[in-house]
This record gives C-alpha cells, sequence and structure tokens, in this order.
C-alpha cells in the first residue's frame, strides 16, 4: 500500500515536471502557488511567537522577535525559485533617529527583497487589503505594519499622519512605497508626496532604495517566472532639514530622478 503511494506521488511530480517543462503556463502558475504557499506556512508559524511574547499588535514584534523570524523565513525562500540578491550601499541606513524609506514596488517577489535589507527598528506602510490575507495580514498587522485605503484620499493623508507620530514616539524607520502601487514595467510611476510631506514636516531624511527590474526573470503577462539576479542599491539619505511644504515636490522630483536613474543602471538599461 505504501509502496503503491510513494509510485503515485513520483509519477504526479514527474507529471509536474514534465508539464513545467513544456508549458510556461504551468510552470509560472506552480511557482507562484507555491510562493503562495510559504508566505502561508512562514506567517502561520509567526503569529503564536508575536501573541506569546509580546501580547498583540506592536512594533516590537517586527524588529524584536518576529522581525528576526520572518527574515530568516523568507530569506530563505530565494532558494527555492533560484533567486540571487546583490547588495550595496547598507551603511546609508546607519543614521540616527527616524527615517522615510522609499523604494520602488514591482510585485509579490518584493516581500523577498524587503527582508534582503530591512533595517532594524523599520516598519512598513501597506495597502488596507493585505489585512485580510489570512495569516499573513494577521502576521504583518501584528508586527506593526501601518495600513493605508488607497482609494480614499483623506484617509490616506490620515494615516500619513500616523506615520509622523509612530516615527517620532517609537523612533523608528519607516520603509513607504511611493509609487503605490505594483509597478513591473522596469520604469517607475509617478511618485505620491505623502512620503515626503511627512519627511519634511518630521525633518527626517529620506532613505531612497532601488531595485533592479524584474522583467528579465518575472513576468505575470508573458507568464515568465524563472531564476535570476536583483541588484539593490541603498542610496545616500537625502536630508530635509531647513525644508518647508513649499519644497516637496522638488523633493519628489529629486529622489524620482535619482531613483529612476539608479533602476535603469542596475537594470543594463540606457537612460
Amino acid at each position: 500500500m505504501e509502496l503503491g503511494w510513494l509510485l503515485w506521488g513520483a509519477a504526479v511530480l514527474l507529471l509536474l515536471h514534465v508539464l513545467m517543462e513544456l508549458s510556461p503556463a504551468v510552470n509560472f502558475v506552480l511557482r507562484v502557488g507555491f510562493y503562495y504557499l510559504l508566505c502561508v506556512v512562514g506567517s502561520a508559524l509567526t503569529v503564536p511567537v508575536c501573541l506569546l511574547v509580546n501580547g498583540g499588535r506592536t512594533v516590537k514584534n517586527m524588529r524584536r522577535v518576529a522581525g528576526g523570524i520572518i527574515k530568516t523565513v523568507v530569506k530563505t525562500f530565494k532558494y527555492f525559485f533560484g533567486l540571487r540578491f546583490e547588495v550595496k550601499g547598507l551603511e546609508n541606513f546607519e543614521v540616527e533617529g527616524p527615517a522615510i524609506i522609499v523604494s520602488n514596488h514591482q510585485s509579490m517577489l518584493d516581500m523577498m527583497g524587503l527582508m534582503e535589507v530591512l533595517p532594524d527598528d523599520c516598519v512598513q506602510v501597506g495597502k488596507k487589503e493585505l489585512m485580510y490575507a489570512g495569516t499573513v495580514g494577521l502576521v504583518i498587522y501584528l508586527g506593526g505594519v501601518i495600513f493605508i485605503n488607497r482609494k480614499s484620499t483623506t484617509s490616506a493623508k490620515m494615516v500619513m499622519a500616523e506615520v509622523a507620530k509612530t516615527m517620532a514616539t517609537d523612533n523608528v524607520k519607516v520603509w513607504v512605497y511611493p509609487e503605490g502601487t505594483r509597478n513591473c514595467t522596469g520604469d517607475l510611476l509617478p511618485f505620491k508626496k505623502g512620503a515626503f510631506h511627512v519627511a519634511v514636516q518630521a525633518q527626517v531624511p529620506v532613505i531612497p532604495v532601488v531595485y533592479s527590474s524584474f522583467t528579465t526573470f518575472y513576468n505575470p503577462k508573458k507568464n515568465l517566472f524563472t531564476s535570476g539576479k536583483i541588484k539593490v542599491e541603498v542610496l545616500p539619505p537625502i536630508e530635509t532639514k531647513g525644508l518647508t511644504s513649499d519644497d516637496v515636490s522638488d523633493l519628489t522630483d529629486r529622489c524620482f530622478r535619482i531613483m529612476r536613474e539608479t533602476l535603469f543602471r542596475l537594470s543594463g538599461r540606457p537612460s
């Protein structure tokens, strides 16, 4: 009986392997499905630790306990998918006190890239829909992630005010995706100004982080999901001391230009 099950299991695995080799669509669906499975299992293991050690939602879960576990677990995902990260500029995170970290946002794989470089004492701003993503939503909620309703301008402004308050009271860095949504085109979408308003209001530096384009190995429109190398560069902090609300547009444009030039350079694309 057991031998029969083993033979059936081997046959199924062999069939899946053949289908993945012959069909890019099957390969894409199976790899994405496996990625989601890893996320669910990893978060399910982390939730009890957050509840038992710190008793509920707090940034302590992200930076002291759960953050270490999450980073350890998620950083193993790359080995399953044949992804390699080349990181430069981590020393630019070494600023005293709070800061706003801004990075490009390409796909669901960004979580792996985030955990490769996530500094200590850092929380993220995420879309509100993530709260309802089962155990994944629960663990990021417990980790102190600040959720934003992208469809409501009023709500977004209130959340960014909460971001400024969190930075001051908890002395943390805040990670924001200024494009506001995923963008796997190999370029940047126009930046929303919320994060830069907060940086100027709080007089804290903006630290840009740029990931090279995923398009050579990950593209949902082409059912492409293979192995590849991701270059990550943490750029020098941009100071905001002395700036006022009148300078926010210029600060946003400056950061956009710097990050776009870096994105093209890291991706081997002419600017």
